[in-house]
Protein backbone atom coordinates (compact mmCIF):
# COMPACT_ATOMS: atom_id res chain seq x y z
CA UNK A 1 0.00 0.00 0.00
CA UNK A 2 2.97 2.05 0.46
CA UNK A 3 4.76 2.03 -2.48
CA UNK A 4 0.98 2.35 -4.50
CA UNK A 5 0.25 5.53 -2.48
CA UNK A 6 4.01 7.00 -3.46
CA UNK A 7 2.88 6.27 -7.24
CA UNK A 8 -0.81 8.03 -6.50
CA UNK A 9 1.21 10.85 -5.01
CA UNK A 10 3.83 10.80 -7.71
CA UNK A 11 0.56 11.04 -10.62
CA UNK A 12 -1.10 14.22 -8.03
CA UNK A 13 2.47 15.24 -8.01
CA UNK A 14 2.38 16.15 -12.22
CA UNK A 15 -1.14 16.56 -12.48
CA UNK A 16 -0.77 19.66 -10.05
CA UNK A 17 2.39 20.78 -11.81
CA UNK A 18 0.69 20.25 -15.03
CA UNK A 19 -1.70 22.38 -13.97
CA UNK A 20 0.60 25.37 -12.89
CA UNK A 21 2.04 25.18 -15.86
CA UNK A 22 -0.84 26.00 -17.73
CA UNK A 23 -1.62 29.05 -16.06
CA UNK A 24 2.03 30.13 -16.65
CA UNK A 25 1.38 29.56 -20.01
CA UNK A 26 -1.88 31.64 -20.08
CA UNK A 27 -0.46 34.51 -18.24
CA UNK A 28 2.41 34.54 -20.24
CA UNK A 29 0.13 34.44 -23.57
CA UNK A 30 -1.67 37.47 -22.06
CA UNK A 31 1.41 39.48 -21.05
CA UNK A 32 0.32 41.87 -23.67
CA UNK A 33 -3.12 42.18 -22.97
CA UNK A 34 -4.73 45.27 -22.04
CA UNK A 35 -6.48 44.85 -18.78
CA UNK A 36 -5.57 41.17 -17.97
CA UNK A 37 -5.58 39.92 -14.27
CA UNK A 38 -2.64 37.06 -13.62
CA UNK A 39 -3.34 33.92 -12.60
CA UNK A 40 -1.82 31.92 -9.06
CA UNK A 41 -1.58 28.41 -8.99
CA UNK A 42 -1.01 27.04 -5.28
CA UNK A 43 -0.25 23.72 -4.05
CA UNK A 44 -2.28 22.15 -0.97
CA UNK A 45 -0.80 18.73 0.63
CA UNK A 46 -3.40 16.18 1.18
CA UNK A 47 -2.70 13.90 4.14
CA UNK A 48 -4.32 10.41 4.60
CA UNK A 49 -4.88 9.29 7.71
CA UNK A 50 -4.95 6.50 9.66
CA UNK A 51 -1.49 4.56 9.13
CA UNK A 52 -0.47 2.45 11.73
CA UNK A 53 2.67 2.97 13.53
CA UNK A 54 6.17 2.28 11.28
CA UNK A 55 4.14 2.77 7.99
CA UNK A 56 3.19 5.95 5.95
CA UNK A 57 0.27 6.39 2.87
CA UNK A 58 1.34 9.54 0.86
CA UNK A 59 -1.92 12.05 0.63
CA UNK A 60 -0.01 13.82 -2.54
CA UNK A 61 -0.84 17.29 -3.32
CA UNK A 62 -3.77 19.41 -4.95
CA UNK A 63 -3.35 22.46 -7.30
CA UNK A 64 -6.10 25.61 -6.77
CA UNK A 65 -5.96 28.37 -9.19
CA UNK A 66 -7.28 31.70 -8.43
CA UNK A 67 -7.03 35.00 -10.71
CA UNK A 68 -5.59 38.04 -8.76
CA UNK A 69 -8.57 40.52 -10.26
CA UNK A 70 -7.05 43.48 -7.23
CA UNK A 71 -3.69 43.52 -8.73
CA UNK A 72 -3.74 46.33 -11.19
CA UNK A 73 -1.16 47.02 -14.21
CA UNK A 74 0.75 50.24 -15.09
CA UNK A 75 -1.12 52.55 -17.04
CA UNK A 76 0.03 54.09 -20.71
CA UNK A 77 -1.12 56.94 -22.58
CA UNK A 78 -3.22 56.87 -25.74
CA UNK A 79 -4.48 59.59 -28.08
CA UNK A 80 -8.07 58.59 -27.61
CA UNK A 81 -10.30 60.72 -25.44
CA UNK A 82 -12.67 58.01 -24.81
CA UNK A 83 -10.16 55.22 -23.87
CA UNK A 84 -10.33 54.72 -19.95
CA UNK A 85 -8.35 52.65 -17.22
CA UNK A 86 -9.23 52.82 -13.75
CA UNK A 87 -6.74 54.34 -11.12
CA UNK A 88 -6.74 52.56 -7.98
CA UNK A 89 -10.32 50.60 -6.27
CA UNK A 90 -13.11 50.16 -8.70
CA UNK A 91 -14.48 48.62 -11.86
CA UNK A 92 -16.20 50.40 -14.96
CA UNK A 93 -19.46 48.73 -15.84
CA UNK A 94 -20.01 47.61 -19.14
CA UNK A 95 -22.90 45.56 -20.95
CA UNK A 96 -21.87 43.32 -23.98
CA UNK A 97 -23.46 44.75 -27.50
CA UNK A 98 -25.67 41.70 -28.43
CA UNK A 99 -27.62 42.41 -25.30
CA UNK A 100 -28.15 45.98 -25.86
CA UNK A 101 -29.29 45.55 -29.69
CA UNK A 102 -31.35 42.52 -29.19
CA UNK A 103 -33.29 44.94 -26.92
CA UNK A 104 -34.34 42.25 -24.73
CA UNK A 105 -35.08 43.77 -21.33
CA UNK A 106 -32.13 45.17 -18.89
CA UNK A 107 -28.40 43.86 -20.58
CA UNK A 108 -26.14 41.99 -17.73
CA UNK A 109 -24.29 44.14 -16.27
CA UNK A 110 -20.09 43.11 -16.67
CA UNK A 111 -17.41 44.95 -14.88
CA UNK A 112 -13.50 45.65 -16.57
CA UNK A 113 -11.21 47.74 -15.48
CA UNK A 114 -10.23 49.35 -18.83
CA UNK A 115 -11.70 49.42 -22.29
CA UNK A 116 -10.64 51.36 -25.40
CA UNK A 117 -14.22 52.88 -26.57
CA UNK A 118 -15.34 54.80 -29.78
CA UNK A 119 -18.46 55.59 -31.13
CA UNK A 120 -20.34 52.70 -33.02
CA UNK A 121 -22.93 53.61 -36.08
CA UNK A 122 -25.82 53.68 -33.24
CA UNK A 123 -23.35 56.33 -31.49
CA UNK A 124 -22.85 53.70 -28.66
CA UNK A 125 -19.49 53.91 -26.18
CA UNK A 126 -17.88 50.31 -27.67
CA UNK A 127 -15.04 48.95 -28.00
CA UNK A 128 -13.29 46.63 -30.34
CA UNK A 129 -14.35 43.45 -28.47
CA UNK A 130 -18.17 44.42 -28.39
CA UNK A 131 -18.14 45.64 -24.46
CA UNK A 132 -20.58 48.85 -24.28
CA UNK A 133 -20.10 51.65 -21.77
CA UNK A 134 -23.03 52.33 -18.75
CA UNK A 135 -23.67 55.06 -17.33
CA UNK A 136 -26.48 57.40 -15.56
CA UNK A 137 -27.90 59.41 -17.97
CA UNK A 138 -27.51 63.31 -17.18
CA UNK A 139 -31.08 65.30 -16.66
CA UNK A 140 -31.02 68.58 -19.75
CA UNK A 141 -29.81 71.00 -17.43
CA UNK A 142 -26.81 68.62 -16.99
CA UNK A 143 -27.11 67.38 -13.64
CA UNK A 144 -27.16 63.89 -12.39
CA UNK A 145 -30.80 62.60 -10.95
CA UNK A 146 -30.37 60.26 -8.03
CA UNK A 147 -30.04 56.98 -8.55
CA UNK A 148 -30.02 53.33 -6.80
CA UNK A 149 -26.52 52.82 -5.97
CA UNK A 150 -26.74 48.54 -4.85
CA UNK A 151 -28.15 47.99 -8.39
CA UNK A 152 -27.54 48.32 -11.78
CA UNK A 153 -31.44 49.66 -12.94
CA UNK A 154 -30.62 52.92 -13.08
CA UNK A 155 -27.52 52.60 -15.47
CA UNK A 156 -27.97 52.88 -19.41
CA UNK A 157 -25.73 52.52 -22.23
CA UNK A 158 -23.33 55.19 -22.99
CA UNK A 159 -24.75 56.74 -26.17
CA UNK A 160 -23.16 60.15 -28.18
CA UNK A 161 -24.81 61.63 -30.61
CA UNK A 162 -21.97 62.99 -32.72
CA UNK A 163 -24.67 64.91 -34.85
CA UNK A 164 -26.46 66.61 -31.59
CA UNK A 165 -26.83 70.56 -31.87
CA UNK A 166 -27.05 72.30 -28.77
CA UNK A 167 -28.13 75.92 -27.45
CA UNK A 168 -28.59 77.53 -24.17
CA UNK A 169 -30.98 80.13 -23.11
CA UNK A 170 -29.85 83.26 -21.36
CA UNK A 171 -31.00 83.30 -18.01
CA UNK A 172 -28.69 85.49 -15.95
CA UNK A 173 -27.28 88.80 -17.30
CA UNK A 174 -24.80 91.58 -15.34
CA UNK A 175 -24.37 94.58 -15.76
CA UNK A 176 -21.25 97.01 -15.23
CA UNK A 177 -21.68 100.41 -16.54
CA UNK A 178 -20.78 103.87 -15.73
CA UNK A 179 -23.56 106.71 -16.01
CA UNK A 180 -22.13 110.35 -16.61
CA UNK A 181 -22.75 112.59 -13.07
CA UNK A 182 -22.49 115.76 -15.14
CA UNK A 183 -25.98 114.54 -17.16
CA UNK A 184 -28.04 115.20 -13.80
CA UNK A 185 -26.67 118.46 -13.14
CA UNK A 186 -29.19 121.76 -13.62
CA UNK A 187 -29.28 122.67 -16.97
CA UNK A 188 -27.92 119.45 -18.76
CA UNK A 189 -29.45 118.63 -21.40
CA UNK A 190 -30.97 115.57 -20.69
CA UNK A 191 -29.86 113.14 -23.11
CA UNK A 192 -30.70 109.48 -23.23
CA UNK A 193 -28.07 106.74 -23.01
CA UNK A 194 -28.84 103.42 -24.87
CA UNK A 195 -27.47 99.86 -24.56
CA UNK A 196 -27.98 97.39 -26.02
CA UNK A 197 -27.43 93.45 -24.98
CA UNK A 198 -27.78 90.55 -26.57
CA UNK A 199 -29.43 87.44 -25.30
CA UNK A 200 -30.34 83.89 -26.63
CA UNK A 201 -33.92 82.18 -26.34
CA UNK A 202 -34.98 78.95 -25.64
CA UNK A 203 -34.68 77.94 -29.28
CA UNK A 204 -30.81 79.54 -29.23
CA UNK A 205 -31.77 82.54 -31.80
CA UNK A 206 -30.11 86.15 -30.67
CA UNK A 207 -32.59 88.27 -29.33
CA UNK A 208 -31.52 91.74 -27.60
CA UNK A 209 -32.13 93.97 -24.53
CA UNK A 210 -32.42 97.48 -25.30
CA UNK A 211 -31.50 99.31 -22.12
CA UNK A 212 -32.27 102.81 -22.30
CA UNK A 213 -31.41 105.34 -19.27
CA UNK A 214 -32.98 109.08 -18.78
CA UNK A 215 -31.25 111.36 -16.24
CA UNK A 216 -33.83 113.58 -14.45
CA UNK A 217 -32.28 117.20 -14.80
CA UNK A 218 -33.14 119.88 -12.03
CA UNK A 219 -34.59 123.15 -12.33
CA UNK A 220 -31.53 125.95 -12.54
CA UNK A 221 -30.14 126.54 -9.16
CA UNK A 222 -30.94 123.36 -7.29
CA UNK A 223 -28.69 120.72 -7.03
CA UNK A 224 -27.97 117.48 -8.89
CA UNK A 225 -30.44 115.04 -8.67
CA UNK A 226 -28.05 111.88 -9.19
CA UNK A 227 -31.30 110.08 -10.71
CA UNK A 228 -31.90 108.40 -13.52
CA UNK A 229 -35.02 106.46 -15.01
CA UNK A 230 -33.76 102.77 -16.62
CA UNK A 231 -36.28 101.18 -18.99
CA UNK A 232 -35.64 97.52 -20.86
CA UNK A 233 -37.67 96.34 -23.83
CA UNK A 234 -37.14 93.01 -25.18
CA UNK A 235 -36.78 93.09 -29.31
CA UNK A 236 -38.75 89.78 -29.05
CA UNK A 237 -41.70 91.53 -27.90
CA UNK A 238 -41.62 93.87 -30.57
CA UNK A 239 -39.54 96.56 -28.47
CA UNK A 240 -42.20 95.93 -25.56
CA UNK A 241 -41.37 97.29 -21.71
CA UNK A 242 -40.95 94.96 -19.98
CA UNK A 243 -39.03 97.06 -16.69
CA UNK A 244 -38.88 100.42 -15.59
CA UNK A 245 -37.01 101.51 -12.92
CA UNK A 246 -35.98 104.72 -11.04
CA UNK A 247 -31.86 104.37 -10.07
CA UNK A 248 -30.68 107.08 -7.23
CA UNK A 249 -27.08 107.52 -6.61
CA UNK A 250 -24.71 108.33 -3.46
CA UNK A 251 -23.03 111.46 -3.35
CA UNK A 252 -21.48 111.42 -0.20
CA UNK A 253 -17.69 111.31 0.09
CA UNK A 254 -17.21 107.55 1.25
CA UNK A 255 -19.76 105.88 -1.55
CA UNK A 256 -20.30 108.39 -4.08
CA UNK A 257 -21.15 107.32 -7.78
CA UNK A 258 -22.59 103.97 -6.06
CA UNK A 259 -26.63 103.16 -6.02
CA UNK A 260 -28.38 104.20 -2.89
CA UNK A 261 -31.57 103.23 -3.82
CA UNK A 262 -33.39 101.22 -6.60
CA UNK A 263 -37.14 101.66 -6.98
CA UNK A 264 -39.88 100.77 -9.43
CA UNK A 265 -41.83 103.47 -11.53
CA UNK A 266 -45.21 103.93 -10.74
CA UNK A 267 -46.46 101.73 -13.99
CA UNK A 268 -45.00 98.57 -11.92
CA UNK A 269 -43.62 97.08 -14.87
CA UNK A 270 -40.88 94.24 -13.80
CA UNK A 271 -39.74 92.45 -10.34
CA UNK A 272 -38.97 94.58 -7.37
CA UNK A 273 -35.39 94.83 -6.90
CA UNK A 274 -33.43 92.62 -4.62
CA UNK A 275 -31.09 94.66 -2.07
CA UNK A 276 -29.37 91.53 -1.20
CA UNK A 277 -28.19 90.51 -4.35
CA UNK A 278 -28.57 93.55 -6.69
CA UNK A 279 -30.62 91.35 -8.88
CA UNK A 280 -34.07 92.38 -11.09
CA UNK A 281 -36.23 89.82 -12.54
CA UNK A 282 -37.85 90.85 -15.94
CA UNK A 283 -40.23 88.85 -18.01
CA UNK A 284 -38.59 88.36 -21.45
CA UNK A 285 -40.23 86.36 -24.12
CA UNK A 286 -38.88 82.95 -23.45
CA UNK A 287 -39.24 82.94 -19.42
CA UNK A 288 -37.74 84.93 -16.47
CA UNK A 289 -34.31 86.88 -17.02
CA UNK A 290 -32.57 87.96 -13.70
CA UNK A 291 -30.27 91.25 -14.47
CA UNK A 292 -27.67 91.56 -11.75
CA UNK A 293 -27.41 95.97 -11.38
CA UNK A 294 -25.64 95.51 -8.39
CA UNK A 295 -25.92 95.98 -4.56
CA UNK A 296 -26.33 99.28 -2.56
CA UNK A 297 -23.06 101.10 -2.19
CA UNK A 298 -21.05 98.32 -4.58
CA UNK A 299 -19.04 99.89 -7.01
CA UNK A 300 -19.29 96.44 -9.21
CA UNK A 301 -22.56 97.57 -10.57
CA UNK A 302 -23.72 100.27 -12.25
CA UNK A 303 -22.39 103.41 -10.91
CA UNK A 304 -23.02 107.25 -11.79
CA UNK A 305 -19.05 109.02 -11.61
CA UNK A 306 -17.48 111.61 -13.82
CA UNK A 307 -19.02 112.80 -17.39
CA UNK A 308 -18.57 109.77 -19.55
CA UNK A 309 -21.31 106.70 -20.34
CA UNK A 310 -19.16 103.44 -20.14
CA UNK A 311 -20.48 99.71 -20.64
CA UNK A 312 -17.29 98.07 -18.75
CA UNK A 313 -18.50 94.92 -18.21
CA UNK A 314 -21.56 92.71 -19.55
CA UNK A 315 -21.73 88.96 -19.21
CA UNK A 316 -24.60 86.57 -19.64
CA UNK A 317 -24.86 82.63 -20.02
CA UNK A 318 -26.56 80.95 -23.07
CA UNK A 319 -25.19 80.06 -25.71
CA UNK A 320 -26.28 80.07 -29.37
CA UNK A 321 -27.00 77.02 -31.38
CA UNK A 322 -23.51 74.59 -31.83
CA UNK A 323 -22.18 71.14 -33.18
CA UNK A 324 -20.69 69.02 -30.73
CA UNK A 325 -16.85 68.54 -31.69
CA UNK A 326 -15.71 66.07 -28.96
CA UNK A 327 -16.10 63.96 -25.91
CA UNK A 328 -14.61 63.76 -22.80
CA UNK A 329 -14.76 61.71 -19.76
CA UNK A 330 -12.88 63.63 -16.48
CA UNK A 331 -11.43 61.92 -13.47
CA UNK A 332 -15.22 61.73 -11.26
CA UNK A 333 -16.34 59.80 -14.46
CA UNK A 334 -18.63 62.76 -16.16
CA UNK A 335 -19.24 62.47 -19.58
CA UNK A 336 -18.98 66.14 -21.13
CA UNK A 337 -19.40 66.90 -24.74
CA UNK A 338 -18.16 69.99 -26.14
CA UNK A 339 -19.54 72.63 -28.86
CA UNK A 340 -18.22 74.45 -31.14
CA UNK A 341 -19.60 77.54 -29.66
CA UNK A 342 -17.50 77.17 -26.36
CA UNK A 343 -19.72 75.73 -23.95
CA UNK A 344 -19.71 71.61 -22.92
CA UNK A 345 -22.37 70.06 -20.87
CA UNK A 346 -22.85 66.89 -19.09
CA UNK A 347 -24.83 64.46 -20.97
CA UNK A 348 -23.44 60.74 -18.24
CA UNK A 349 -21.84 60.03 -15.15
CA UNK A 350 -19.75 56.51 -15.37
CA UNK A 351 -19.89 55.23 -11.25
CA UNK A 352 -16.95 52.79 -10.42
CA UNK A 353 -18.26 49.49 -9.09
CA UNK A 354 -16.86 47.94 -5.76
CA UNK A 355 -16.95 44.94 -4.45
CA UNK A 356 -15.00 43.24 -0.94
CA UNK A 357 -14.02 40.69 -2.36
CA UNK A 358 -13.04 41.58 -6.01
CA UNK A 359 -11.07 38.20 -6.54
CA UNK A 360 -14.41 36.16 -5.29
CA UNK A 361 -15.80 36.93 -8.93
CA UNK A 362 -16.44 35.54 -11.75
CA UNK A 363 -13.85 35.98 -14.69
CA UNK A 364 -15.06 35.86 -18.27
CA UNK A 365 -13.84 36.06 -21.73
CA UNK A 366 -12.69 39.66 -22.88
CA UNK A 367 -11.37 40.62 -19.71
CA UNK A 368 -14.86 41.26 -17.60
CA UNK A 369 -16.31 39.99 -14.82
CA UNK A 370 -19.33 39.20 -12.82
CA UNK A 371 -19.71 39.55 -9.43
CA UNK A 372 -21.04 36.17 -7.34
CA UNK A 373 -21.64 35.29 -4.07
CA UNK A 374 -18.03 35.05 -3.44
CA UNK A 375 -17.29 38.14 -4.45
CA UNK A 376 -20.12 40.33 -2.16
CA UNK A 377 -22.55 42.45 -2.55
CA UNK A 378 -21.75 45.41 -5.30
CA UNK A 379 -22.38 49.18 -4.44
CA UNK A 380 -21.63 51.79 -7.29
CA UNK A 381 -19.80 54.87 -6.46
CA UNK A 382 -19.09 58.31 -7.91
CA UNK A 383 -15.33 57.64 -9.14
CA UNK A 384 -13.29 59.02 -6.19
CA UNK A 385 -15.23 58.77 -3.41
CA UNK A 386 -15.49 56.50 -1.13
CA UNK A 387 -12.56 53.21 -1.43
CA UNK A 388 -12.56 53.92 -5.04
CA UNK A 389 -10.11 55.31 -7.08
CA UNK A 390 -10.56 57.64 -10.13
CA UNK A 391 -10.69 57.30 -14.01
CA UNK A 392 -8.17 57.85 -16.40
CA UNK A 393 -9.06 58.94 -20.07
CA UNK A 394 -6.21 58.80 -22.80
CA UNK A 395 -5.34 55.74 -21.02
CA UNK A 396 -5.12 52.15 -20.75
CA UNK A 397 -3.99 49.67 -18.21
CA UNK A 398 -1.62 46.69 -18.83
CA UNK A 399 -1.45 43.75 -18.05
CA UNK A 400 -0.31 42.40 -14.82
CA UNK A 401 2.18 39.68 -15.63
CA UNK A 402 5.53 39.87 -14.88
CA UNK A 403 6.89 37.86 -17.47
CA UNK A 404 10.06 37.58 -15.46
CA UNK A 405 8.79 35.89 -12.80
CA UNK A 406 6.63 33.94 -14.71
CA UNK A 407 10.07 32.32 -16.21
CA UNK A 408 11.08 32.02 -13.17
CA UNK A 409 8.38 29.92 -12.26
CA UNK A 410 8.22 27.95 -15.42
CA UNK A 411 11.76 26.88 -14.74
CA UNK A 412 10.57 26.23 -10.95
CA UNK A 413 7.62 23.88 -12.31
CA UNK A 414 9.63 21.84 -14.82
CA UNK A 415 12.03 20.79 -12.27
CA UNK A 416 8.82 19.87 -9.66
CA UNK A 417 7.37 17.93 -12.59
CA UNK A 418 10.91 16.18 -13.71
CA UNK A 419 11.18 14.85 -9.81
CA UNK A 420 7.60 13.76 -9.65
CA UNK A 421 8.16 11.74 -13.12
CA UNK A 422 11.33 10.38 -11.01
CA UNK A 423 9.71 9.30 -8.70
CA UNK A 424 6.77 7.27 -10.82
CA UNK A 425 9.76 6.13 -12.33
CA UNK A 426 11.21 4.88 -9.04
CA UNK A 427 8.34 3.19 -8.04
CA UNK A 428 7.92 1.37 -11.52
CA UNK A 429 11.76 -0.63 -10.69
CA UNK A 430 10.99 -1.07 -6.71
CA UNK A 431 7.45 -2.88 -7.84
CA UNK A 432 9.50 -4.50 -10.78
CA UNK A 433 12.02 -6.17 -7.93
CA UNK A 434 8.61 -6.81 -5.96
CA UNK A 435 7.66 -8.87 -9.34
CA UNK A 436 10.85 -10.39 -9.49
CA UNK A 437 10.95 -12.19 -5.92
CA UNK A 438 8.74 -15.19 -7.40
CA UNK A 439 11.42 -15.73 -9.97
Amino acid sequence: MTISSSLNAGVAGLQSNATRLASISDNIANSSTYGYKRVQTDFHSMVISGSGSGSYSAGGVRATTSRLIDQSGSLVSTANATDLAVRGRGMLPVAQATDINNSNGDSQMYLTTTGSFRTDAEGYLRSDSGLVLLGWPALPDGTIPTFPRDTADGLEPVQINVNQFSGEPTTKLSLGLNLPATDTDPGAPGDTQNLSVEYFDNLGTSENINISFTPTVPASGSASSNEWTMQLSDSALGGAVIGEYVLTFDDSRTSGGTLASVAMTPAAIGGAYDPATGNIVIAAEGGPLEINIGQLGDSDGITQLSDSFAPVSISKDGSPVGNMTNVEVDANGFVTAFFDTGINRTIYQIPLVDLPNPNGMVALDQQTYLPSPESGSFFLWDAGDGPTGDIVSYAREESAVDVAGELTAMIQTQRAYSSNAKVIQTVDEMLQETTNIKR
